[in-house]
């Protein structure tokens, strides 16, 4: 039973700021994406129950989550829509690696998976970058240890305050930026945005690299993931669906003991 159970699809939810993102997986698969606004109401339970018929026996719901309030909709309505309890990452099952953290129970646990997604594919050190609602730019080490890592404000999240706490600056949508010199506002907003964003991410690794005494490789994620490019070789690959992938991963560890491993 524990080895059927290993290989369960797995219904993973990233439950984010912004929105809860829902996967299909199975081993090191995702099948199939979706995601909802954490507002989503009914498109949340239906979105639920598309991805949940499409998978075979046995599936299990599984979650992380850095909104409290998010998760309670999705234990609501993963009841609701298939009579399923979800099992979340940090409560339910031990956070997915080792860590050198002062309160390992106060990170993030989509941190965690994301990083044990990109270190179980690796073996190796490693950088993970999710690019969201904030920005987070975490290490793990050749051992596989968490060591930590930097948050900051998200692209959209930067672009709201200046907006806010200005009285003239206009509120704009940051993009690639094709120029150097931003010769509007709106371009020196965007530029400026998503410049700091590059340097933060290149000082960060570059810092990384010297504790480490090598170059780790640097993994990209999150819904800004496209905006982090830098020097061709600087960032390895770009991994849409990295956190649900470590959702999956902490839940079949979870299982491990069971089978005597």
């Amino acid at each position: 039973m524990a080895r059927e159970l290993k290989l369960a699809y797995v219904l993973a939810a990233d439950v984010g700021n912004t929105h809860i993102r829902l996967g299909a997986v199975r081993g090191e698969q995702v099948y199939t994406e979706r995601q909802v606004p954490v507002e989503g109401g009914d498109e949340l339970g239906s979105a639920l129950r598309a991805l949940w018929d499409a998978m075979s026996r046995p599936r299990r719901v599984v979650a992380c989550s850095v909104n409290d309030a998010a998760l309670d909709r999705l234990r609501a309505a993963s009841l609701d829509a298939l009579d399923e309890p979800i099992v979340v990452v940090g409560d339910d099952i031990d956070l997915p690696l080792k860590t050198a953290l002062k309160a390992p129970g106060s990170v993030g646990a989509d941190r965690l998976c994301a990083a044990v997604a990109a270190y179980g594919r690796l073996e190796q050190a490693c950088v993970v970058i999710d690019a969201g609602t904030a920005v987070t730019i975490d290490c793990v080490n050749d051992d596989g240890v968490f060591l930590g890592g930097a948050i900051l404000p998200g692209a959209r999240m930067q672009a709201r305050a200046l907006s806010r706490e200005t009285a003239q600056l206009p509120l704009v949508e940051p993009r690639d930026p094709d120029w150097v010199f931003g010769d509007d506002t709106a371009r020196a907003i965007a530029g400026g945005i998503v410049y700091g964003l590059r340097g933060a991410v290149r000082e960060r690794v570059e810092a990384y690299a010297t504790e480490l005494g090598k170059w780790p490789l640097v993994i990209v994620t999150g819904g800004d993931a496209e905006l982090i490019k830098l020097d061709e070789g600087f960032v390895q690959a770009i991994v849409p669906n990295l956190c649900l992938m470590g959702v999956a991963r902490a839940f079949y560890q979870s299982l491990l003991p069971d089978e005597g491993e």
